[in-house]
């Protein structure tokens, strides 16, 4: 493809105009190109970059051997409802996705070749490559096996958080014609037509959407997105089928994974004979432990407190990378306590976050601002910032009906220790102003149990490419991952107008808009965004830290 190819989406030829005149960098006309369409080696050829290598260094991997990562293995009920990069990772190794959004934010195809949109982002057609096989069996993957999955996740009974993505251009919501306890009606939700999913050959599905969207192949991405056989109906465990480099041949919950690598599979590597994950717990101390003895020969996450024990191991290399991951203190707002949208603006008034991100992080981070919108997306707009003020807190409670504060629990894990280390300086920070909070630590599998239903909890939430991404998982009306079961009407309407503008400064100017809302009437108090670090044996060879935490094994080798 070229810039002068007839099939290329129109806005191209603005961006490479933007990229020339300075008003966009050479990484924006990269992301906003391949999100068009544009191929990658077109992309960075017209951005004047070189194009990355996908198989880095190929040659100098050596074949064989067994690489051993620590990271917490929970219950996989169905892939689709995967709520954690830990239960992604664990079946990213067998299963795969259409799309890949790298390191650097740019999203590639993947299981597709490539895809094409309308001028007016409205019609997404989706090529998939014709090289791909499935492990049993060796039949090709089809358009058939594609619409099913992307069908299965739209199905409200499933209960996938993909569905909240797809809400706003494939699915509508509409009165189911019962009511809730409260009397309210409840809404479920539909793909808006019968062709919003539709095989157009054995290896072309085209989404047709009702409105815009930019974030489709980024959509692809997310990580419940997996394309599943068909045949297995959502089950996964060992020996399950799938598209990708490695056979899971054991699976125990709590503690640990096992793999063997494909010999036919379709893409880079595995270079490895066997991998593994080895779950060593909640105690942050067991990780410093199992990297030192050499039980383990990384870690899918640490955190500064266990890289500042480890940064002198002899034969560790540390990894750090700046992310939207954060931490949210969320707040229900239907909770009598928290129904007044007074006393959420109170809570985040009571926030030192400078002091937080020393004491919890050790510095390793940044202010947030209480919208979820982080300046390093695309669409972020600035607004003014405000301080830590004590007095207005307090005004605002007593306006409310608390004058003399009151006492609530915050449910919370502790595991990483840097999310118990915050609610535990958010609470003390809470207090001056008269809000007694109680933490309730529980194990992290009893903690994923209640997390979208306690009244008042402390949530990590993952790093995310685009704002819109993010907030139409968390806080889009009837989302399956609404922790905080928010739900503003023009907050939703705002979210979807922002989904189809094209232009990031366009889409900012409603995002605008949409931050300001988070910050006067949103469910949340957020005090920063995270550095993702992780260690990693210095005999591992091929490993890039994501930004997600995602672990790709097939790209890894052990050093002779």
């Amino acid at each position: 493809m070229t810039i002068l190819d007839k099939n290329q989406h129109s806005y191209i030829p603005t961006l490479v105009e933007q990229m020339s005149d300075g008003s966009i960098g050479r990484r924006e006309f990269l992301r906003k190109a391949t999100l068009l369409g544009l191929s990658a080696a077109a992309a960075y050829s017209l951005a004047g970059i070189p194009t990355p290598s996908t198989i880095a260094n190929a040659a100098d991997k050596k074949k064989g051997g067994n690489l051993r990562i620590g990271m917490r293995c929970m219950e996989i009920r169905d892939p689709h409802l995967a709520d954690f990069a830990e239960k992604s990772n664990v079946v990213r190794q067998v299963c795969e996705y259409l799309t890949l959004t790298d390191r650097n934010n740019i999203t590639h195809p993947y299981l597709l070749e490539k895809w094409d949109v309308s001028d007016d982002l409205k019609t997404w057609t989706l090529h998939i490559r014709k090289d791909v096989k499935w492990r049993k069996g060796g039949r090709p993957l089809t358009a058939d096996d594609v619409v099913w999955n992307l069908k299965r996740v739209s199905d409200p009974k499933v209960g996938s958080s993909v569905l909240g993505l797809f809400t706003g251009y494939l699915v509508q919501e509409y009165d189911a014609g019962e009511k809730d306890a409260k009397g309210n009606p409840k809404k479920s939700s539909k793909l808006w037509a019968d062709n919003a999913i539709e095989k157009v050959d054995d290896y072309t599905v085209r989404l047709n959407c009702y409105a815009p969207q930019i974030a489709v192949p980024e959509h692809l991405y997310h990580y419940p997105m997996f394309i599943l056989d068909p045949a297995e109906k959502g089950a996964f465990g060992p020996d399950s089928n799938g598209t990708g480099p490695f056979v899971m041949t054991e699976y125990t919950v709590g503690k640990g994974a096992k793999y063997k690598a494909r010999s036919d599979y379709w893409g880079e590597g595995p270079y490895l004979d066997t991998f593994e994950y080895v779950d060593l717990g909640d105690n942050p101390g067991a990780g410093i432990a199992a990297m030192a003895s050499k039980q383990v020969d990384g870690l899918s996450e640490a955190d500064a407190v266990q890289i500042n024990a480890m940064k002198n191991f002899p034969h560790v290399s540390v990894y750090k990378v700046e992310t939207t991951q954060t931490v949210v203190a969320r707040m229900h707002p239907e909770v009598e306590q928290f129904k007044d949208k007074r006393v959420r603006q109170a809570m985040r008034l009571a926030v030192d976050r400078d002091k937080v991100i020393q004491t919890a992080l050790l510095g390793a981070g940044s202010p947030a601002e209480d919208h979820h919108v982080a300046p390093s997306h695309p669409e972020y707009a600035a607004l003014p910032k405000y301080p830590r003020d004590i007095e207005k807190a307090k005004k605002l409670l007593a306006d409310a009906g608390y004058p003399n504060g009151f006492t609530f629990d915050m449910v919370t894990r502790p595991d990483p220790i840097w999310e118990l280390n915050t609610a535990q300086v958010l609470a003390q920070q809470f207090a001056d102003i008269g809000v007694k909070i109680n933490i309730k630590s529980l194990p992290s599998a009893q903690y994923w149990e209640v997390w979208t239903t306690a009244p008042f909890s402390l949530t990590a939430w993952g790093h995310r490419p685009l704002a819109i991404m993010t907030l139409s998982l968390a806080y889009r009306s009837n989302a399956a991952w609404n922790e905080s079961n928010y739900k503003n009407p023009e907050f939703d309407k705002l979210l979807t107008q922002a989904e189809g503008i094209l232009d990031p400064k366009e889409r900012s100017k409603v995002m605008a808009k949409i931050e300001a809302i988070m910050q006067d009437d949103g469910p949340i108090v957020q005090p920063f965004w995270r550095v993702f670090s992780t260690v990693m044996d210095k005999k591992v060879q091929g490993f890039e830290l994501h930004p997600s935490q995602y672990i790709f094994a097939h790209q890894y080798a052990i050093a002779a």
